[in-house]
């Protein structure tokens, strides 16, 4: 069970659980505490690995993944009573979220809402931060446990930043009391995609404010260090945790494996390698602990939120738009990294698509990859990923494929999962279907 000092949660060392090495976490030793994407577990429904777990006492933190905190628009209230619920039923210590913005447009833009399908950098503006900490507060007061927040990788950089990491982020836990989840990863990422010492970044962070930290892997292509989670947990990352630990003890450490995932030995090793980068730092920490922070803070704006708000709302919207949609990219910003970051947006929707519905790979064969990453250039999603994958087999359907049997298996598909129920086999229903699928002929 998890230990409290003050009102800081000491959790251990822990593992971020996912269905496919579910049997292996439960038979890891050392294992404190778990993390689950949130929106991957039904309250009502919890899997039954982790039932085993917080009945042995390991504890559960849900990691949400879709509020999209640095956003322009305020938190939406279904998602946050849904991350609410799921704090409670798995009654964890804490909640954590990210510190990105995942969709653009709606209201603010009187334009239509698309979504990134993707955690994106949030700029280190006054605006941004403003409107960051009001969301942080609503967001606050709407869970039923406290709220860490973490900083994100990133392949791009906005032009005109106005604060250091260190001081956007002093600023947002001075102001709104929110705890950090740091991502030692992330750290790395930032190092060689932006050029930003991560040295420099932990001395300007208010480690004070600390909830636990993330270790995960990647790999480096063609200079860009890309953020996968589905390598092994590199010396440099590794580095960085032992700086880490050296100037604050880390209430948590939790290792992250979302794909490609190795045999249990494996991340045991991983998990060991963390442990003791952990107590290198600690055997290099000043007696007093004391964290030195660096840089001016920043001077707290007197403006208008909702000013801020339709500012970010369009800067945002803009570099969305162009990242899914096509659109030009906007002034200041890295063509050639923006490129790679669309491509790199793509691909993952194609492969989250062909995983929530494995059937459209089958049905479309070897053409699948480069028919998804055609109809997503210009064409953003607009409602998840299940939405996406009705969408993209509508495009497909609406292009008329020449093979009598793709379009066949595409209609059949469409028609099984359009509608907000299943498919009856009730005569007056299967006449109504019929009628569909000739209209969907023509």
């Amino acid at each position: 069970m998890p230990v409290e000092e003050g009102t800081t949660v000491r959790l251990g060392t822990g593992i971020g659980w996912r269905p496919e090495i579910a049997e292996a976490v439960e038979g890891m030793p050392g294992i404190d505490w778990v993390e689950v994407v949130a929106e991957n577990v039904c309250p009502g429904h919890l899997p039954e690995s982790l039932v085993r777990l917080r009945q042995r006492g390991v504890t559960v933190v849900p990691h949400g993944v879709s509020l999209g905190l640095g956003g322009a628009e305020r938190p939406d209230e279904g998602r946050l009573a849904a991350l609410a619920e799921r704090a409670e039923a798995l009654r964890a210590p804490l909640v954590t979220e990210h510190i990105a913005f995942v969709r653009a447009g709606g209201t603010l833009t009187a334009s239509a809402p698309f979504e990134a399908g993707h955690l994106l950098p949030v700029p280190r503006t006054r605006d941004a931060l403003d409107v960051l900490c009001e969301n942080v507060r609503i967001a606050q007061d709407a869970l039923p446990v406290p709220l860490a927040v973490e900083n994100i990788a990133a392949l791009i950089s906005w032009p005109g930043e106005e604060l250091t990491e260190g001081q956007f982020l002093y600023e947002l836990a001075d102001r709104t009391g929110v705890r950090l989840l740091i991502d030692v990863a992330n750290l790395h990422t930032n190092h060689v995609n932006r050029g930003e010492d991560p040295a420099e970044a932990l001395a300007g962070l208010p480690l004070e404010a600390l909830a636990y930290v993330h270790v995960a892997g990647g790999f480096e292509r063609d200079g860009v260090w890309h953020d996968s989670h589905a390598h092994p947990v590199p010396r440099p990352v590794l580095d960085i945790l032992t700086d880490l630990a050296s100037r604050v003890s880390p209430p948590g450490v939790l290792l992250e494996r979302d794909e490609n995932f190795p045999e249990a030995r494996e991340m045991e090793r991983e998990l060991g390698a963390i442990r003791r980068a952990v107590d290198e730092g600690a055997r290099r920490r000043d007696p007093d602990g004391a964290a030195p922070v660096v840089g001016a803070r920043p001077e707290p704006r007197r403006d208008s939120p909702e000013g801020a708000r339709e500012r970010l709302a369009l800067a945002q919207t803009a570099v969305l738009s162009a990242l899914v949609a096509g659109t030009p990219v906007p002034e200041g910003f890295d063509r050639v990294r923006m490129g790679v970051q669309a491509r790199a947006l793509a691909a993952k929707r194609a492969d989250v698509v062909a995983k929530v519905a494995p059937e459209l790979p089958v049905i479309l064969g070897d053409g699948y990859r480069a028919a998804f990453l055609a109809y997503a250039r210009t064409r953003p999603m607009a409602g998840g990923y299940r939405r996406d994958a009705l969408d993209f087999a509508e495009h497909v359907l609406a292009g008329r494929p020449r093979d009598a049997s793709v379009r066949r298996g595409l209609r059949e598909w469409w028609l099984e999962r359009s509608g907000p129920e299943p498919r009856s086999h009730r005569p007056a229903v299967r006449l109504a279907r019929a009628t569909r699928r000739v209209l969907l002929r023509r």
